[in-house]
């Protein structure tokens, strides 16, 4: 397994943007998809966004595209989320996930990611 460390999370007002950071450690990403979840309270953990770190394909939950962006930097082996016109229904924490390095595409079941970050908060006020 890899593991992997985020950070960039805070707090931020309606509109405003945040970017995140995923940055494995042990091992690289290889040809595991990389995904980005959130969990807000009371609520189940979801998918966000995601990518193939191979093939650097993406896919991004309904709710979010055009606003957030995934990306990658095979240097230092980090995966950002860069999130703009947040919301506050956006305030969860948010974690980044990697496995799955069977699939062709990005799986959006948390149950394929077998590596997980700590988790970072996400804060939107209005």
């Amino acid at each position: 397994q890899v593991q992997l460390v985020e950070s960039g999370g805070g707090s931020v007002q309606a509109g405003g943007s945040v970017r995140l950071s995923c940055t494995a450690s042990g091992r690289t990403f290889d040809y595991n998809a990389v995904g980005w979840f959130r969990q807000a309270p009371g609520k189940e953990r979801e998918f966000v966004a995601g990518l193939k770190w191979s093939a650097d394909s993406t896919y991004y939950t309904d709710s979010v595209k055009g606003r957030f962006t995934i990306s990658r930097d095979g240097a230092k082996n980090t995966v950002y989320l860069q999130m703009n016109s947040l919301k506050p229904e956006d305030t969860a924490v948010y974690y980044c996930a990697s496995g799955a390095p069977w699939s062709t595409m990005v799986p959006t079941s948390a149950r394929v990611y077998d590596s997980w970050g700590q988790g970072t908060q996400v804060t939107v006020s209005s």
